[in-house]
């Protein structure tokens, strides 16, 4: 009987019950660990990990709900957007090619 009777001593120190978030500073932590394996994971499924290669070039066509065509193009550590517009421009140049429209929306472009 005298097992059964035995207390068991807890003693969690001053500092647990003064401060009752201490807790917390284990949640950011996990959370920022979280978020930044979520970015890898997104970057690995749309092939974007050249986005973080600072020797790679890249183009990204991207079209919103309103039809708004953007270009992002990243050289180096060098990154542009640029919308595309239905404005007429105008100059000197020499033709370069044709470019064709298929059926199935794709753009074939041909030089000459």
């Amino acid at each position: 009987m005298r097992y059964l009777k035995r207390r068991r001593r807890t003693d969690y120190g001053q500092e647990a019950l003064e401060d009752p978030i201490s807790g917390v500073a284990n949640l950011f932590d996990a959370s920022i660990v979280f978020i930044v394996s979520m970015m890898i994971a997104l970057f690995m499924a749309y092939n974007m990990i050249d986005l973080l290669n600072p020797e790679a070039e890249v183009t990204i066509t991207k079209q919103s709900a309103d039809g708004q065509i953007e270009v992002i193009t990243k050289r180096g550590s060098e990154i542009k957007a640029q919308k595309v517009t239905d404005r007429k421009l105008s100059g000197q140049g020499e033709k370069l090619g044709t470019a064709y429209r298929l059926n199935d929306g794709r753009t074939i472009y041909v030089p000459e």
